[in-house]
């Protein structure tokens, strides 16, 4: 049976991925959660494989269900910005006569 849902393997729960992908019961599916708190957000839908219990076939045959977003909104750094000293010769610069 082929589903037209979707699931995110960086925000699902394990109700959620059990429901959805086909093979993977509510042991798998706990699995998957429990490594993806370990180890952090998935970046590959292959990187499935690493989860104990979940092989190649399983990857496979769930892979049009599967999708991988960013676990959580990344915040955009800001530059750092450098203050030039005002006076050089107070911050220590060497004048050359």
């Amino acid at each position: 049976m082929v589903s037209a849902d979707t699931v995110d393997l960086n925000r699902a729960d394990a109700t959620a991925l059990a429901r959805v992908l086909s093979g993977i019961g509510p042991v798998k599916a706990q699995a998957i959660v429990a490594y993806r708190e370990a180890n952090g957000p998935f970046k590959r839908v292959e990187d499935l494989r690493r989860v104990p219990g979940i092989g190649t076939a399983l990857v496979k045959a769930n892979q049009s269900q599967l999708s991988v977003g960013a676990a959580d909104p990344v915040p955009v750094a800001k530059k750092a910005q450098v203050s030039k000293p005002a006076n050089p010769a107070k911050a220590g610069a060497v004048q050359r006569q």
